[in-house]
């Protein structure tokens, strides 16, 4: 009995996470469509950039600096002990373990907990006050006026973010290194020699994916809210773990692609 009720459950979530995959694509299509119709809100758009972007920075650099500082350190002592001593590759090692992977991803987590959050709970609360259902009385599409701002404000300032995130991981490697390992001109000359152009377009596509992932999630959980205010937090936790999940999984395939191409 108890194995018959898990394997049910197992399909239920199996059949949810496809139909919401479903939904998602629906609506992505939707802002698509939407997104270049006139006349586009710069004020709305730009009201959002600020929020995701320009208000983001504080966490998404200190995050970014503690994150470089670990790097630096675990890398430094592997490459001390147990590579005997070739903590001099500690720059390479540090750049590029952050501007291709670590700056992204945890910029992307760290957005996604902070704004697509809010985001789900802004427009879950107005789904579940009849808000989006006036918009329609108005003549507003909510799709146009909700979605497509958030949608552009995500996927143009996640990279400018992940750019801040892996100077400031840099910066933090770099100020381990000089501490307890190497100096600061051998750091930034392994750094110069190892790190290219696509290493850091490598990262920045990544961001620019993420940033429309947490945008996309946080959308249909505020469209898709019911049962008031305990819909609203349930909408908001399902964005953020979503979110994370699909961040994840979108990594590795981006990866995948991204190797294959040589950036």
């Amino acid at each position: 009995m108890n194995l018959t009720l898990f394997i049910r459950q197992i399909g239920a979530q199996t059949i949810y996470l496809i139909e919401e995959a479903g939904h998602m694509t629906m609506l992505t299509l939707r802002i698509y469509l939407w997104m270049f119709r006139k006349p586009l809100d710069l004020r709305l758009i730009i009201q959002q950039m600020v929020r995701v972007g320009v208000d983001s920075i504080p966490v998404a650099m200190t995050t970014a600096f503690f994150t470089g500082m670990v790097v630096a350190l675990q890398s430094g002592y592997t490459l001390e002990t147990k590579m005997k001593g070739i903590s001099q590759f500690l720059g390479a090692v540090v750049s590029l373990s952050i501007v291709r992977e670590l700056a992204p991803v945890l910029t992307a987590m760290v957005i996604a907990g902070r704004m697509g959050s809010a985001v789900a709970a802004e427009i879950g609360t107005m789904q579940v006050t009849e808000q989006v259902d006036a918009l329609y009385t108005l003549a507003a599409n909510p799709i146009k006026y909700l979605a497509v701002p958030r949608f552009l404000a995500f996927t143009l300032m996640m990279p400018l973010l992940t750019l801040f995130a892996d100077f400031t991981g840099w910066l933090g490697g770099l100020f381990v290194c000089t501490l307890k390992f190497t100096s600061s001109t051998i750091y930034i000359d392994t750094t110069q020699q190892a790190l290219e152009t696509g290493d850091i377009m490598g990262g920045l596509i990544k961001a620019m994916v993420f940033g429309s992932i947490i945008a996309i999630v946080a959308c249909r959980q505020g469209f898709a809210t019911t049962n008031g205010a305990e819909g609203v937090g349930r909408a908001t936790t399902n964005a953020v773990v979503y979110s994370f999940m699909s961040i994840l999984v979108g990594d590795y395939f981006l990866t995948a692609i991204l190797t294959t191409l040589k950036i």
